[in-house]
């Protein structure tokens, strides 16, 4: 009698668990959009040259945890004596599609994003594109902080892809983003 009294409560609880995850918030559903801002930035491959910058990205989820977004980065760069040295501003606009695996208030996601790089006379003007990832965590319901991480090889027309892709850098960013 006693392992039968046992059983019922533990019966009980796990009933309760599908309940209590279906009233999990779900922060990234389709209609979201959601507004970043974000400081950033990027070293070669070797870490002697690098930049720093701001940024902003305007997304909208067409469905659930599917992120479709344009994002502005500003940076000033400061290259290695190899490059024969100096500075330059840059810009580059970007779009990018990122899918979000949804583990509550944290959100890690792996997207591509293709863009396009322009600035100063200095700056070479050309096609980027690479993967990324990163991480959100809401800290309010319309509300996170988030890091990304992504790898951007560049090149002039679609035939340099296979040959640049070990050719590019590391872009890094921290920032904080609300939804709606």
């Amino acid at each position: 009698m006693l392992r039968k009294s046992f059983w019922i409560p533990v019966l009980g609880l796990s009933l309760l668990l599908p309940a209590a995850s279906a009233q999990a918030q779900q922060y990234l559903e389709a209609g979201t959009f959601e507004l970043t801002l974000s400081g950033s930035g990027a070293s070669n491959e070797d870490l002697d040259a690098g930049s720093f910058g701001l940024g902003a990205s305007f997304g909208y989820f067409p469905i659930d945890q599917l992120e479709v977004l344009v994002r502005q980065t500003v940076a000033y760069g400061d290259t290695d004596d190899a490059t024969g040295g100096g500075t330059r501003v840059n810009a580059s606009t970007a779009v990018a599609l990122d899918y979000h695996f949804d583990l509550d208030r944290w959100q890690p996601f792996v997207g591509v994003a293709v863009g396009y790089t322009y600035g100063d006379a200095d700056v070479d003007e050309t096609f980027f594109g690479g993967p990324e990832v990163g991480v959100k965590y809401f800290v309010k319901e319309e509300t996170f902080i988030y890091a990304l991480a992504s790898y951007q090889f560049f090149f002039d027309d679609i035939d340099e892809v296979n040959d640049v892709a070990n050719d590019g850098s590391f872009v890094y960013q921290v920032g904080v983003g609300f939804t709606w």
